[in-house]
C-alpha cells in the first residue's frame, strides 16, 4: 500500500525495510545503502540521492551468501 501522506516528486529511498548491516561489506542487505547514506538521506540532494540510487545495482554482487557453512569451506582448504 502506497503512502500518500509522504509522497513527494523526489528521489525516493530505496529502503525495504530490511535493515541489517553486513558485517564486512558494511552495507544494508535490504537497500545496499551505507550506513552514512541512510543516515545522510534526508538531508541529500536530490543529486546526491540520485547517485547513490545509481550505484546500488553495482554493489549487490558484494553481498554473496555463503553456502555450505564449515563443511565446505574445509573442503575448499583440501
Amino acid at each position: 500500500m502506497k503512502d500518500d501522506i509522504w509522497s513527494r516528486n523526489e528521489v525516493q529511498s530505496p529502503c525495504i525495510k530490511v535493515c541489517v548491516i553486513h558485517p564486512q561489506e558494511r552495507l544494508c542487505t535490504g537497500c545496499l545503502r551505507t550506513a552514512r547514506e541512510i543516515s545522510m538521506w534526508s538531508s541529500m540532494s536530490t543529486e546526491e540521492r540520485r547517485e547513490v540510487m545509481d550505484d546500488l545495482p553495482d554493489r549487490a554482487g558484494r553481498l554473496r551468501k555463503r553456502r555450505g557453512g564449515r563443511a565446505a569451506r574445509m573442503k575448499s582448504r583440501n
